[in-house]
């Protein structure tokens, strides 16, 4: 049997080619990974993916399992009976060495691994009964898709209680400071807290993270608080004088930036009491 073939330029192109090939019995819908080519005679016999997913990749005896995020994908295959374990699994063993993948968990004749090279992880099984299965997770900038947007009876307490208040679910494109239309309910929360006390006043206060130099985040967050201004005064109706906007740029962080989430808590816009 020829030896497993792993191509490094596949690895490149892991997260924008789809999977390679399919044969007349693998299960419907299911492709060949483009990290690993198949053992020779195998089929496929059940298959999964999503662009985004994680999976927890074990690390070894005593180890914490490693959680990765990302575009995932999970296939099942049968290698043919005249195939020994053994010889599957020093094919694939060599297929992932030759291809310069860094071994995090080597079982050996087990036939267990768990390789990554950059930001692709794969954990590779291999059974005595003919089963192989290879779960592979490209990490990749994930999207937040739901936000929380705060009722306005919760925002009068909050700047009631504590003098200011985070308002999710205000959106912007990434350096950008259009409002974007998915804000809507966020604002039409904020234009009846201001209605229904005319009296209140707020700074309306833009924040970035820190990504990128200061003079520009410092302006980026001037014009996206002005643009919510703007936005709440032509589009709701809330004069004028009950808003003030500010941008206090990376500031005022509420979370460490060294990490996306933390970053992601960073970037937003506050309504502070005048």
């Amino acid at each position: 049997m020829k030896t497993l073939v792993l191509s490094l330029a596949a690895v490149a192109l892991s997260l924008l080619l789809p999977a390679c090939t399919a044969q007349t019995k693998d299960a419907k819908g299911c492709m060949d990974s483009p990290l690993l080519s198949r053992f020779p005679g195998s089929i496929i016999t059940s298959c999964g993916s999503y662009d985004d997913n994680s999976y927890k990749f074990n690390m070894g005896a005593g180890k914490p399992p490693k959680a990765i995020e990302g575009k995932y994908q999970e296939i099942h295959y049968h290698y043919p009976s005249t195939a020994s374990k053994a010889q599957v699994v020093r094919n694939v063993k060599t297929a992932l060495l030759t291809a310069g993948y860094i071994f995090d968990v080597d079982t050996g004749e087990y036939g267990a691994f768990t390789v990554h090279m950059g930001k692709i992880w794969m954990y590779v099984s291999i059974g005595g009964g003919g089963d192989l299965g290879l779960v592979s997770v490209a990490e990749t900038t994930l999207t937040q898709d739901v936000v929380a947007n705060a009722s306005a009876a919760a925002m009068g307490t909050s700047l009631t209680g504590a003098g200011h208040v985070v308002v999710n679910g205000i959106l912007f494109d990434t350096g950008k400071a259009d409002v974007k239309p998915e804000s809507d309910a966020a604002l039409l929360e904020v234009s009846k807290l201001l209605k229904g006390d005319p009296k209140l006043r707020v700074y309306v206060v833009g924040h970035t993270d820190n990504v990128g130099g200061l003079s520009a985040n410092m302006d980026l967050s001037k014009r996206r608080a002005a643009a919510v201004a703007q936005v709440l005064t032509t589009k709701y109706g809330i004069p004028v004088a009950q808003l003030a906007s500010f941008g206090a740029g990376p500031y005022a962080p509420v979370a460490s930036n060294d990490s996306e989430d933390g970053r992601s808590f960073n970037r937003r816009v506050e309504l502070v009491k005048q």
